[in-house]
């Protein structure tokens, strides 16, 4: 799966460097072409020479090589690569990567990148847990970087606890399965809605919730990467696509969205409904910005449409339809019930009582019920690692009802 595939390695300057000429080896024995970029400080960790040997061709660090007076291009070095692993990535790198500070060679190489990127953080467990950090962390999962979380575990510092980078045979195995999905769409329509909507109280207010959307556009661009066309209706959000198989319509309310989706559902082969839609709008909305008044006001309320119920009530036999369930109490039980009222195939299910699942976050703690209504819990991951189980669970049922 990986024979002739051009993998490109980014090295930066941490002592975890000194794992990837094991991920190298793997990697070549595998059979794919691999290169390298350093950047200055990685030289401190893991030599040239070394990987160099490792992978049979010279190892880039800086624009200009003086002994033999040529430039290294680092567009020549992105379009080269299908796929930019960064691994150790440090706080230092990944700070510059998300604000777009290119005064490294793998920097400049990642802003000239149109490959999938995979990111290995590696810290000390201040350094991962500092607000900086975490805040680079999520900008780069918005653009659709797989971030491959590390570990916990005895760090350089003498600390025990998050920061330590994934093993090289983990990353490893991660790039192999990232290779031998990549083709599963093919020719699949994909429908997907998220984030939240906004239903207008007055020109300046509204109801809505604290959705991201970073869970729909995640799956968005893993089933681009599988080959599948992908039509994105996303309620308001900061978030952007990078993949050119994503077709991205931006609306704003509930019926907006409804009726951005329903000519998508009917030719798609998979819909899945991952955005938060406001259960209820305001009966009426004002023209008029209303004024702040010491006195109470009464809002009225009427339910929006229920986009999944719509939609799903019309799904044909061969088409998968797929929803989610935020719930505070009870998740599964409800989450089955919806499943069986809405005509969905597939239900992801989360809850907000997880530490670390929900809204506004990178990561999230889900389970699935399945067509057979199995129910397959999983452990707090990014949410590009969700992504990937839930496209598991779709092709299987993709394949049951070929």
């Amino acid at each position: 799966m990986l024979r002739s595939k051009n993998i490109l390695i980014g090295i930066t300057g941490g002592i975890a460097a000194y794992k990837i000429p094991l991920l190298v080896r793997l990697l070549v024995k595998a059979g794919a072409q691999v290169k390298v970029v350093l950047t200055p400080t990685a030289k401190d960790f893991v030599t040239p020479l070394t990987l160099s040997t490792l992978t049979g061709d010279e190892v880039y660090c800086t624009p200009f090589d003086p002994d033999t007076g040529s430039w290294k291009s680092h567009i020549e070095l992105a379009l080269w690569a299908d796929l930019f692993v960064i691994a150790p990535a440090t706080a230092n790198t990944m700070a510059k990567m998300a604000n777009g500070i290119s005064d490294t060679l793998l920097v400049t190489t990642y802003l000239s990148a149109r490959c999938p990127v995979m990111i290995a953080p590696a810290m000390d467990l201040d350094m991962y847990q500092h607000p900086t950090t975490k805040e680079n962390l999520k900008r780069l999962t918005q653009r659709g970087h797989y971030i491959i979380q590390p570990g916990s575990g005895e760090l350089a510092s003498g600390l025990t606890g998050e920061g330590r980078m994934e093993e090289p045979e983990e990353i490893f195995k991660l790039i192999s399965q990232y290779f031998s999905t990549g083709n599963r769409f093919h020719n699949k329509n994909v429908l997907i809605t998220a984030g939240p909507t906004y239903e207008p109280i007055d020109p300046v207010r509204f109801i809505g919730n604290h959705s991201s959307g970073t869970m729909g556009f995640a799956l968005a661009e893993a089933f681009a990467r599988q080959g599948a066309q992908v039509y994105l209706i996303s309620g308001p959000t900061q978030l952007t696509v990078s993949h050119p198989a994503i077709q991205l319509t931006r609306v704003t309310t509930a019926q907006e969205m409804a009726e951005a989706a329903s000519p998508l559902f009917e030719t798609s082969d998979i819909a899945v409904f991952s955005a938060a839609v406001a259960d209820f709008t305001p009966t009426e909305t004002a023209k008029q910005k209303k004024k702040k008044s010491t006195k109470s006001f009464s809002l009225e309320l009427k339910p929006t449409i229920d986009i999944l119920h719509t939609l799903g009530n019309k799904k044909r036999a061969n088409q998968i339809v797929v929803g989610f369930a935020l719930e505070t109490g009870n998740a599964l039980e409800h989450a089955l019930q919806k499943k069986r009222t809405k005509n969905a195939d597939i239900i992801v299910v989360n809850s907000l009582e997880d530490s670390g699942a929900g809204f506004g976050l990178t990561t999230n703690k889900v389970s699935i019920i399945n067509t057979k209504e199995e129910i397959q819990h999983y452990p707090l991951k990014s949410k590009n690692e969700v992504a990937e189980d839930i496209l598991d669970t779709i092709y299987t049922a993709l394949i049951n009802k070929s």
